[in-house]
């Protein structure tokens, strides 16, 4: 674990966190070079920022790796907004690789090529069937938009890439057991059925006519189990 000591600033989430992944990255090339990632998945964005240069863009320079920005929230900047519009939008997004361009108002295309002389830098993406949210894929470094969006929604096996929601997964877990916080509860198995008990009387004149032959031809011994000579004598 590290400690951060640079408050949360929006928009110099690079300043904050940055540090500390490029030095893993320098081990994991230090130590395991045969390890070492061809892209890098970022848990933010790239160029879709207010300066054009997120995390993953930093990273992706420092590191010299392709970097893809994904954020699970749309970062409202150049006039994009979360509103009616763009919900609609994502409502039409109907299956898994479904896409939309994001403009914004200073006319760059913060999306996929649309054939306007404007540079593509983020999109959004409908990246798992069973999901209504999409991510936002960004440019990040050395990686076109259009390879960011398709290796994005490869590595969806779920809502989030998987090697983020591993890396959420695995740092969670690191984290409770470091601090001694107890594990997440188990889930209750079902309760088991009760047997049917069967039913008592000398007689089978009752209410399980309507049932099967079967049942009515069930009588129970004054010992309280079934016996199987009453059961082939009602079956006759």
């Amino acid at each position: 674990m590290v400690s951060l000591t640079a408050p949360y600033v929006s928009g110099f989430l690079a300043f904050r966190e940055v540090p500390f992944l490029l030095e893993l990255v320098q081990q994991l090339r230090e130590k395991e070079p045969g390890l070492m990632p061809q892209v890098l998945l970022v848990d933010g964005n790239g160029v879709l920022h207010h300066r054009g240069f997120g995390v993953a863009c930093h990273l992706g320079v420092l590191t010299d790796l392709p970097c893809v920005g994904v954020a699970k929230k749309l970062l409202q900047v150049d006039g994009l907004e979360n509103n009616a519009l763009h919900k609609e939008k994502i409502r039409l997004l109907q299956t898994r690789g479904d896409s939309f361009p994001l403009l914004g108002d200073s006319g760059t295309v913060l999306g996929m090529p649309t054939g306007q002389p404007s540079p593509s830098l983020s999109q959004a993406l409908r990246s798992h069937d069973r999901s209504t949210r999409p991510l936002y894929v960004s440019v990040g470094h050395k990686m076109s938009l259009e390879a960011a969006v398709r290796l994005t929604c490869c590595c969806c096996r779920f809502r989030i890439p998987e090697p983020v929601r591993q890396a959420d997964i695995c740092s969670r877990e690191h984290i409770r057991k470091s601090l001694g916080l107890p594990g997440p509860p188990t889930p209750r198995s079902p309760k088991a059925q009760r047997p049917v008990a069967c039913p008592r009387g000398d007689s089978g004149e009752s209410s399980d006519r309507a049932s099967s032959p079967q049942r009515q031809a069930d009588r129970t011994t004054p010992g309280g189990r079934c016996s199987t000579a009453q059961r082939q004598v009602g079956q006759r």
